[in-house]
């Protein structure tokens, strides 16, 4: 569950008190991890996997409860604006259009007492220069005003102190926290405006190539994501600096990070910039091995795999080599009975199961809308019924298996439908929006997490 979907009244989940309750939840229920989606600062879309910086904290999380406590902010600057219209959804355009004007208020009571923190931060991590300068050009708040590269410093600052005393909230509750690192960087982005040598590119700082998926079952056309490529030449040149650099911070952000799309690494979809659709792209040689090597020189966070979708020989010997436990998807296991690596019983031990992502349809969901001969093949294989309930039934079976760990999203322990859906791939404007309601965790339900859990010996 994304830091987005926590309950409370700022329209968006935020790091304050219901974050904490929820690492109480998920201790109470015998949990050990706690996954989230990319806590970058999002831009059109909404999506996480499109943020303005692979290095900073997304604003809107910031929690003004605790900036309250802090002196930097009164009741009366936040408490009366409107912040959304359903609890149990995300109004991003209620958010861009309200949030800054209590940030503007919190720039000038910070501005009159600067903490010495803040100056060590800034000092520290190096990327909020680059960050806060591109932020500015953006005029994303529609203004610019003397201080405004001091203003997204600022809530650099308070993001990632906020986050690190969740973090070790969480970890003291014996919670490790797994992070997302989307592989590629949007165009828009102070990556691509600050160290544009790190991606092909042409003399414009436009994409040459950009990524995406080829034509598939699903869609004719491919998959057209836009991202510009890496030029994992020049980043060999370096020894990868780049992306260790971009891993060392997760080593301070998380206890586990899970690396998007995994088989780019061996290799990658490139499209023209060009083209319409991703019908005539091609697949070129990425770093291999030799990548991998270099990042476990100098980070030791344990990494997963994103692995999903059709695999190369090639592809599953990197996997291998590296050591990394892949994905397993739960939904993916009954489209077809013949040999089909998402079935429980083809795991190998070291593997991550998921009964689904946040590109996937909730259990209930996909149980309303896949087809008569899967729904046959996942009741008959996992034993369900109604009593005990799809997604329950579904859940225990990703907890009885032998994967070494098991990833259960908060939307079926919650026995949602479609409606709670994170993302629909390939759709723009109603992702990324579904939240908890305040009073959905119990007591009741922490201890029937806890004992199924238990069960299976996790």
């Amino acid at each position: 569950m994304h830091i987005s979907s926590l309950p409370g009244k700022f329209g968006i989940g935020t790091l304050g008190q219901e974050a904490y309750a929820f690492v109480d939840f998920l201790k109470s229920a015998g949990q050990k991890y706690w996954q989230v989606l990319p806590i970058g600062p999002t831009g059109f879309g909404d999506s996480p996997y499109q943020s303005f910086s692979s290095f900073a904290g997304n604003e809107y999380f910031i929690d003004f409860d605790l900036l309250e406590k802090e002196g930097y902010l009164k009741k009366s600057d936040y408490e009366n604006i409107k912040w959304g219209t359903k609890e149990e959804s995300v109004d991003y355009k209620i958010l861009y259009e309200n949030r800054f004007k209590v940030f503007k208020k919190l720039f000038e009571n910070f501005e009159k007492k600067t903490p010495e923190a803040f100056h060590e931060f800034i000092k520290v991590n190096t990327w909020v220069k680059a960050y806060s300068d591109f932020m500015v050009k953006q005029k994303r708040f529609g203004e610019n005003f003397d201080g405004e590269d001091r203003l997204y410093q600022m809530l650099q600052f308070f993001f990632f102190e906020q986050w690190g005393k969740l973090h070790s909230y969480a970890n003291d509750c014996g919670i490790k926290i797994i992070g997302d690192i989307p592989i590629y960087v949007a165009q828009n982005s102070a990556d691509i405006e600050s160290e544009p040598e790190q991606f092909l590119l042409d003399k414009n700082l436009k994409p040459i190539k950009v990524a995406g998926c080829p034509p598939d079952d699903f869609s004719e056309d491919g998959q057209l994501w836009g991202n510009p490529l890496y030029d994992w030449d020049y980043m060999k040149k370096t020894n990868y600096e780049w992306w260790v650099r971009r891993i060392k911070h997760c080593e301070k952000l998380f206890d586990i990070v899970r690396i998007d799309h995994f088989r780019a690494f061996d290799s990658y979809y490139s499209i023209d910039s060009e083209a319409e659709n991703a019908q005539k792209g091609e697949w070129c040689k990425g770093p291999g091995i030799d990548f991998f090597d270099e990042v476990k020189k100098h980070t030791n966070i344990p990494i997963i795999a994103e692995d999903l979708g059709f695999l190369t020989l090639d592809v599953k010997a990197l996997l291998k080599q590296c050591g990394y436990p892949g994905m397993k998807v739960l939904q993916f296991a009954f489209d077809s009975r013949e040999e089909n690596d998402y079935l429980p019983n083809n795991y190998p031990k070291n593997c991550v199961v998921y009964t689904g992502t946040h590109d996937n349809n909730t259990i209930l969901g996909w149980f309303d809308e896949a087809s008569e001969t899967e729904i046959k093949e996942a009741i008959q294989y996992m034993r369900l019924t109604k009593s005990e309930g799809y997604n329950w039934g579904m859940m225990n079976t990703a907890l009885s298996s032998i994967a070494d760990t098991v990833i259960l999203t908060m939307q079926d322990i919650l026995s949602k439908k479609s409606d709670a859906r994170m993302n629909t791939p390939s759709t723009v404007g109603d992702n990324w929006k579904w939240r908890m309601k305040k009073n959905e965790i119990t007591d009741e339900l922490a201890e029937k997490l806890k004992t199924q859990t238990k069960i299976y010996g996790r």
